[in-house]
């Protein structure tokens, strides 16, 4: 017997069950950005302890800027905040 395009087709999801898997995949995301978050920090402070010990300032003004300008033209308003918290995770309070 062959089958026909329809037959072959899952039923679709009900509404309930299409939220619950796209808030799976939202836990997914929030999970590596977690990860990455982490990450950056750690590689970030290694720099500045880096360039601190190479007798050098534990800050670099124009490469905060670079990253803020970044993230404000991919995101805008809200990119230049998310940008200066994860400024803050890796350098710490100034």
């Amino acid at each position: 017997m062959v089958t026909t395009t329809m037959e072959q087709q899952q039923p679709a999801a009900t509404p309930d069950e299409h939220i619950q898997g796209l808030r799976q995949r939202i836990d997914e995301i929030d999970s590596a950005i977690v990860a990455l978050w982490k990450e950056r920090a750690a590689i970030s402070q290694e720099v500045g302890k880096t360039r601190v010990a190479a007798g050098g300032t534990r800050l670099v003004l124009s490469r905060e800027r670079e990253i803020l300008e970044r993230f404000s033209q991919d995101l805008g308003a809200d990119g230049t905040q998310l940008a200066l918290l994860i400024l803050r995770a890796g350098r710490g309070p100034l």
